[in-house]
């Protein structure tokens, strides 16, 4: 398939996915119903996960089985993040699960992309989703809330919309981060792959610790004052990449996961505690909103700087710095 018609459906798989979990998450809302979604659209991305090996022979019929399994993913990603609002200690919580994250990710670098081919990746990883999934359906609570929500209310409400836009400044980064950090570091220090996994590795590693850290402070100090720290964080870090000599690659891996695990673990805090009210379920649909706006925009806007700075990484990296300033200028606005 060509690149462009895959890359408008992939789109357009998730503009779908964002709606039905609006409709979706009203739904959980209002009867209460975000665990038993969180256990069915488990079931359903593993199941058509495995659907892709089967369909492996038939590329078109597999490629739709992979649209659909991304819509349910993204739902029950939803319904898992709604989840969070059951826990008394959000913070901590919300730490490990994106400290295990990095963790198992992590992993899997190291014992299984070397092992695994086409297609029997679609037959060991859906299955592998399952298992790990089992021990959150028999012992995660379902919250018992039930909410009136509005999508109007969302809509006018300045504090939520600076909130979610400032948060999409940052994910940007993120998502930007994640997806040309391999290529950034080919072409501006000239690493081999294996290096280059070493500072990924290494970047996991940070994402593992800041998932403890960041939770527990989090649970300490609450989500409003910890949440705002991302700004600063992520300025640093540009800034840093922009002067770092190559000796200091690990070090930037390491800040890199770290700062990545403060974004994951406190936003999702942050609107449990100041926007619950609205709908936890419908809350988070918008949280996933923004991490696939950030996917693809992220990636433009790196592209256009590239070509405006003549291939210039370091200073379109550095250019990405805005970003945060941008989005701390949002979020002290919105909170006035």
């Amino acid at each position: 398939m060509d690149t462009k018609l895959f890359s408008l459906f992939y789109g357009l798989s998730f503009l779908l996915s964002f709606l039905l979990a609006l409709w979706l998450g009203r739904v959980a809302d209002r009867r209460a119903l975000r665990k038993p979604f969180f256990l069915l659209f488990s079931v359903l991305t593993s199941s058509f996960g495995l659907f892709l090996y089967a369909l492996y022979a038939l590329p078109a019929l597999a490629l739709m089985a992979f649209y659909t399994m991304a819509v349910f993913h993204q739902q029950s990603i939803v319904f898992y993040n709604s989840m969070l609002s059951s826990f008394e200690k959000r913070g901590f919580t919300s730490g490990v699960g994106v400290a295990f994250g990095y963790l198992g990710s992590a992993l899997a670098l190291l014992f299984l992309v070397n092992f695994l081919s086409l297609p029997n990746v679609f037959l060991v990883v859906p299955l592998i989703f399952l298992l790990f999934s089992l021990p959150s359906f028999m012992f995660l609570e379902n919250p018992k809330e039930r909410m009136e929500v509005s999508l109007k209310g969302m809509f006018s409400d300045k504090a939520f919309l600076s909130f979610m836009v400032a948060l999409l400044s940052l994910t940007e980064l993120a998502q930007t981060l994640i997806a040309m950090m391999g290529v950034y570091l080919r072409k501006v220090y000239g690493l081999e792959d294996a290096q280059v996994y070493r500072v990924i590795g290494v970047s996991a590693l940070g994402g593992v610790v800041g998932g403890f850290f960041w939770g527990r402070l989090t649970d300490r100090l609450g989500s409003s004052k910890v949440f705002p720290w991302g700004f600063s964080l992520w300025v640093c870090f540009v800034l840093l990449l922009y002067f770092s000599p190559k000796s200091l690659l690990l070090f930037v891996g390491m800040l890199a996961g770290f700062s990545l695990s403060h974004l994951w673990t406190t936003s999702r805090v942050y609107l449990i505690e100041h926007f619950s009210r609205k709908g936890v379920a419908l809350s988070m649909s918008f949280l996933s909103l923004t991490e696939r706006i950030a996917s693809s925009f992220g990636l433009f806007l790196w592209s256009l700087l590239l070509y405006m700075t003549g291939d210039n990484y370091p200073l379109s990296a550095l250019a990405m710095g805005v970003l945060p300033i941008l989005g701390l200028a949002l979020f002290v606005w919105g909170r006035r």
